[in-house]
């Protein structure tokens, strides 16, 4: 029996990612058009409204996808053999590659649905499920992720890197405030960098239409935004709980690292930002 389709979230954030390749100029920020393969989405949909006019928020996502694997890459390489996705939807870091992800273990976090899905058009497409990539099904708030972790095999005593993009807007502020404390679990120095977004009244111009536009498109889709911070408070609440070396970085910021001189003059949407820290 086919698996129910993830939300409309993961499905256009893997198809962004997809765009960038495809319509816009090399170098590419990052290659990633393994979600657009399980998708397979229908003709034309290039031209959908979410796909066409929302360049800087596709930008954005590009840009922290980019981000975080230059994060990840960064803590493998100094010998980290743990990665946690929280909320991974349709990520392929694991596909796009091989030769890191084959030495380390890998977990996966998200709905059951959506990895349910996942892992059955992977196999359709002739990806192979490694031992080390785990799909770890669960429900921010209403269980412990750090408990459904453990209990699929990952080990709290070593190091881990952990991301969380595109999550805490679908939380509540008392989740929130628990996935931080729980990081706070993790063995010494493993670093984790979870995404936020910007309230409406921190954002100006295109930024504030577009999300406007899409707290009215989450809301109209069942999953409405709950929880917006501006840096600083996020920055407290973080080193309040017990997190060490606490900064913030935006995807505006991230325009001088990953989009100098382009041609097609790619700017990433001013409305997302990381919390970058240690445990």
């Amino acid at each position: 029996m086919p698996q129910k389709q993830p939300d409309n979230t993961a499905l256009r954030t893997a198809l962004w990612r997809a765009l960038h390749v495809q319509i816009d100029d090399k170098p590419y920020v990052i290659e990633d058009e393994v979600g657009f393969n399980l998708i397979k989405p229908e003709e034309g949909w290039q031209e959908r409204p979410d796909m066409k006019f929302t360049k800087s928020l596709r930008t954005s996502i590009v840009a922290r996808a980019r981000f975080i694997e230059d994060l990840a890459k960064e803590q493998i390489s100094k010998g980290v053999a743990q990665y946690v996705l929280l909320g991974a939807g349709l990520d392929s870091f694991t596909q796009r590659n091989a030769a890191i992800s084959s030495h380390i273990d890998i977990y996966e976090i998200d709905q059951t649905d959506t990895l349910a899905w996942k892992k059955e058009k992977l196999i359709e497409n002739g990806y192979r499920i490694s031992n080390n990539l785990h799909f770890v099904p669960t429900d921010f708030e209403t269980t412990s992720w750090l408990d459904q972790l453990i209990s699929y095999g990952f080990d709290i005593n070593q190091t881990a890197f952990v991301s969380c993009t595109g999550v805490t807007l679908y939380l509540t502020e008392e989740a929130i405030i628990d996935t931080l404390k729980k990081m706070t679990s993790l063995a010494s120095n493993s670093t984790i960098a979870i995404s936020f977004y910007l309230p409406l009244e921190l954002l100006e111009g295109e930024d504030k239409v577009l999300m406007e536009m899409s707290i009215k498109g989450a809301a109209a889709s069942g999953t409405p935004f709950v929880s917006f911070f501006a840096p600083e408070e996020i920055t407290k609440l973080a080193e309040s709980v017990g997190l060490k070396n606490v900064k913030t970085i935006s995807t505006r910021d991230m325009t001088d690292m990953y989009f100098h001189n382009r041609a097609d003059n790619l700017v990433p949407a001013n409305g997302e930002f990381f919390l970058v820290a240690k445990a």
